[in-house]
């Protein structure tokens, strides 16, 4: 096996081993800081890995003076690194019992926003409202950890359980990811969301369609009405409009009992 680059279609350049180690960077057991920013300033798109830093023996007093310094001043450090054969742009700020290195990814590694091309579009006030009214109820002051756990984990290791006692583990058949998303109306969505979707209801009861904040999919077949039986009718309805009524779930009956009779009979010849 050999290493290359392809610089051209089918056209290689080939490094040696002892090659590729002069490239690499030598290690070094120093961090060197070549700036101060304001914490925030780094946007997280640009984190890496994290780790935790310690100070060698002696070196208690100058690592808690830089920590308490960064505190204060509400900036973190920016450095070079130099680990297992390449050079890092980390950024060392205080966490909440020491130091931590965060390893920063470099600008060619993270892509742009704009080459997204997000189409750009104006939000209402009444819009605006109802979305803070929604992040204000399921909003916290803190961020904890042990509230989250990996699903994913838990079923591998109650797999395993399984396995080990004995038991086959029968693979579920893949879910068929959806065509598109469901295009929802935003208020109606906010509204659903806190709580108010009631309030849009009697509209859709006029029109007979599902209210947009309900979940999309297909609407159940109202069932047919046996042939004979007269269809309810509203509590409130005018004397003129229940006598009309009548004469027509007495005009089924007669036609009906014709029908209804030989079947009867067929079925007690069974």
């Amino acid at each position: 096996m050999v290493k290359g680059y392809e610089f051209e279609a089918d056209r290689f350049v080939i490094f040696e081993p002892e090659e590729l180690k002069a490239l690499q960077e030598s290690p070094s057991h120093t961090i060197d800081i070549v700036a101060f920013v304001p914490t925030p300033s780094v946007d997280p798109v640009f984190y890496d890995k994290a780790y935790f830093l310690a100070p060698d023996k002696r070196g208690a007093k100058p690592y808690n003076l830089l920590m308490a310094a960064m505190r204060e001043s509400g900036r973190s450090a920016l450095a070079k690194w130099a680990w297992k054969g390449k050079q890092y742009v980390v950024q060392v700020r205080p966490g909440e019992d020491g130091l931590v290195l965060q390893q920063l990814l470099y600008a060619d590694e993270v892509r742009s926003m704009k080459e997204l091309d997000i189409e750009k579009v104006q939000v209402s006030d009444a819009e605006l409202k109802l979305a803070m009214q929604l992040i204000d109820q399921i909003s916290t002051d803190t961020y904890d950890p042990t509230l989250f756990e990996d699903e994913e984990k838990k079923r591998i290791l109650a797999a395993i359980d399984e396995k080990i006692a004995g038991k086959q583990i029968v693979a579920q058949e893949p879910k068929e990811p959806q065509a598109g998303a469901q295009v929802i109306d935003l208020m109606e969505a906010l509204r659903a969301s806190l709580g108010a979707s009631a309030k849009a209801a009697p509209a859709s009861a006029k029109t007979g369609k599902p209210s947009k904040a309900e979940p999309v999919g297909k609407p159940a077949k109202a069932e047919k009405a046996p042939r004979g039986v007269a269809k309810p009718e509203p509590e409130a309805v005018p004397a003129a409009a229940a006598r009309k009524g009548a004469a027509r779930a007495a005009r089924a009956q007669e036609d009906d009992a014709p029908v209804a009779a030989p079947i009867a009979r067929a079925r007690a010849r069974k």
